[in-house]
């Protein structure tokens, strides 16, 4: 699969438009991240040049080579040995299989095959309710999710998506891709981990509505949470990036970011909980020893690298640059290959909503 990355940092949006798709020739499909002030002008312009080609594109911080910036204009173009289908779920918040035939349709134009398509996308909100809506269509036929929440909107403004020159809120976007010439592996990397022998909770009281974990154990969340490390409660939020909390599900593990104590001690996460779920408190680890881990697999994994692209939680983005050691990431990650990625208010990865994580697809 041939895969043409161009960029702009041209404030003038049809400037930028005509610079970053200089070098795209036969676009199969394409997806852009572009200033939240630019959205719906470069979706327009976009859709206008490549009328019958499908689209999709949000508003967020973007990472090219080297760089993390919210001033760039990105577009990704699927090109030669490509197959493209795009669309958008509507109604997240109320009826998220509204058009989930539309998906439906896609997969079975595209035909997936083996390790060979996945699902990229853009939500706006109520991720646990998309990820479980679109596996009504892409588990049967094994395709992976790869995809972010909107993250960065400015204070007063709403979320939107782009689908076909379209803005949709309370809406996913969604471009299903297959590679005719080789594999699309996907990976996810989580930082934090069970610690030996640490204490295991159950969720006995949530508020499903304001994601909040009101009680473990019968016990006020915050209680649990500060008694089991040994601080206070007003510390708490910031000690998400040590020691977020994190679901267990069989050998897996889904970190769960918390921000913010509630007024009866409980603790409003960016990731819902559910009553009975079994719940730990993680531990940060070696992250640049875990990032080379992942950095070798996809390379051990993917003979020919034509293109990468990762979703990386907020949380990670702000660590990163507090340890002074996100520029170091993204040029290690620009060296195994063609590399862009966004920063996400949280991650869809198969068949889950996360935080904390990065989640990636690799196109040989």
């Amino acid at each position: 699969m041939q895969v043409i990355v161009g960029k702009s940092s041209n404030s003038n949006a049809e400037l930028a438009v005509k610079e970053a798709t200089s070098g795209i020739t036969s676009a199969a499909g394409m997806f852009f991240q572009c200033p939240f002030d630019m959205l719906e002008e470069v979706s327009s312009l976009l859709s206008e040049k490549y009328p019958n080609v499908p689209l999709i594109g949000t508003g967020g911080t973007s990472y090219i080579g080297s760089e993390a910036t919210d001033k760039v204009l990105v577009i990704v173009a699927f090109e030669s040995g490509a197959t493209t289908k795009a669309g958008v779920l509507r109604y997240l918040s109320s009826s998220p299989l509204f058009d989930i035939m539309n998906l439906e349709k896609a997969l079975s134009d595209v035909r997936p095959g083996q390790q060979d398509t996945v699902c990229l996308e853009f939500c706006t909100n109520d991720e646990e309710r998309l990820v479980t809506s679109m596996n009504v269509a892409l588990e049967k036929s094994n395709v992976p999710i790869v995809g972010g929440t909107v993250f960065g909107t400015p204070s007063g403004k709403v979320s939107k998506v782009c689908v076909n020159g379209v803005l949709y809120e309370d809406a996913c976007a969604w471009i299903v891709v297959k590679n005719n010439t080789g594999k699309i592996r996907t990976y996810s990397e989580n930082i934090y981990e069970v610690p030996e022998n640490a204490k295991t909770h159950v969720a006995t009281k949530v508020n499903a509505q304001k994601r909040e974990l009101v009680a473990l154990d019968n016990r006020p969340a915050a209680d649990v949470y500060a008694s089991e490390l040994g601080i206070s409660k007003s510390n708490i939020v910031g000690n998400v990036f040590k020691n977020p909390l994190g679901r267990i599900v069989g050998d897996d593990t889904y970190i769960i970011s918390q921000y913010e104590v509630s007024s009866d001690g409980g603790l409003i996460n960016y990731k819902k909980v559910c009553e009975n779920d079994t719940i730990c408190i993680l531990e940060l680890q070696d992250y640049r020893a875990i990032n080379e881990s992942t950095r070798d697999k996809i390379k051990s994994e993917n003979g020919r690298i034509s293109f990468i692209y990762s979703v990386n939680c907020i949380y990670r983005h702000l660590f990163f640059n507090n340890e002074k050691y996100l520029g170091t990431f993204l040029s290690d990650m620009a060296r195994v290959g063609n590399h862009v990625g966004i920063v996400g208010g949280g991650e869809q990865y198969k068949k889950q909503h996360v935080n904390q994580t990065m989640v990636c697809a690799v196109f040989e």
